[in-house]
């Protein structure tokens, strides 16, 4: 890959970082829930995920069609074409989260209610994990980092990377800044090591056929010759016999 390629993949993730963070701040009443960049040969499509569609499109498209224009002469983007896609469920949406917990922290909650709060909230919606992070000067003036977890999630791999749904907003407190982080497991999510067990019968598969094993029966026919069991005394005599053999022989070796 040469330079110029790098650089321009380079300049363009910071060209959508910058226009996440200026379209963060201008639709963050109408609940901002993130961006999705898509590069087409008429220009480039943004998404915009909100909470409050009416809000960002404006009375009679006015505040979408500004916005557009501010994408077009500010950030140079080719011919963008700005859409929003409402968010069904808000509080399974970790940026809204975010932005919530942090007004909720500039209002004057204690950072305990806000995180419990907060992390209840998104395991009554059906997530199956969540994680809420606060960071900053809490409550004094030394730095300080508090975690709030429920349920099951992921930290790092490509489970976190495929799973997790990541948020992130400041809030800006008279003893400095709290950033807010939240993390979420989506519902439904089938985690790699997760094996599910199904009948046959279940799974739609034709059933096994019966397999019988034929055990061979003994030929009662054949003739079992059994030989006699030899007898004690013969046993003795014998042993007498070669013990007697045994002391003439040394008997013979001395003379």
């Amino acid at each position: 890959m040469s330079q110029n390629t790098v650089r321009t993949f380079i300049h363009r993730n910071v060209e959508r970082q910058l226009v996440r963070e200026y379209l963060l701040k201008e639709t963050e009443r109408a609940g901002f829930g993130g961006l999705q960049f898509q590069r087409t040969p008429e220009g480039t499509k943004v998404t915009l995920r909100a909470e409050q569609v009416g809000r960002v499109i404006g009375r009679k498209g006015k505040v979408i069609r500004e916005l557009e224009t501010r994408l077009r002469d500010d950030f140079k983007l080719q011919d963008p074409k700005l859409e929003v896609e409402e968010i069904s469920e808000p509080r399974l949406n970790a940026q809204v989260m975010a932005s919530r917990m942090a007004s909720s922290l500039e209002r004057g909650w204690f950072f305990r209610r806000a995180g419990h709060s907060t992390a209840q909230s998104i395991m009554d919606a059906g997530a199956r994990g969540c994680l809420v992070t606060l960071s900053g000067k809490i409550t004094g003036a030394r730095h300080r980092v508090e975690k709030f977890q429920q349920g099951h999630i992921k930290f790092c791999g490509e489970t976190a990377l495929q799973f997790m749904d990541v948020g992130y907003s400041v809030a800006v407190k008279k003893l400095g800044t709290v950033g807010c982080s939240v993390r979420i497991m989506r519902p439904g999510v089938k985690l790699p090591h997760e094996v599910t067990i199904m009948d046959r019968h279940e799974a739609g598969l034709p059933p096994l056929e019966d397999v019988s094993y034929i055990i061979p029966e003994e030929d009662e026919s054949a003739d079992v010759v059994e030989e006699p069991a030899p007898d004690a005394e013969d046993v003795i005599d014998s042993a007498l016999e070669r013990m007697a053999e045994i002391e003439v022989g040394s008997n013979q070796e001395e003379e």
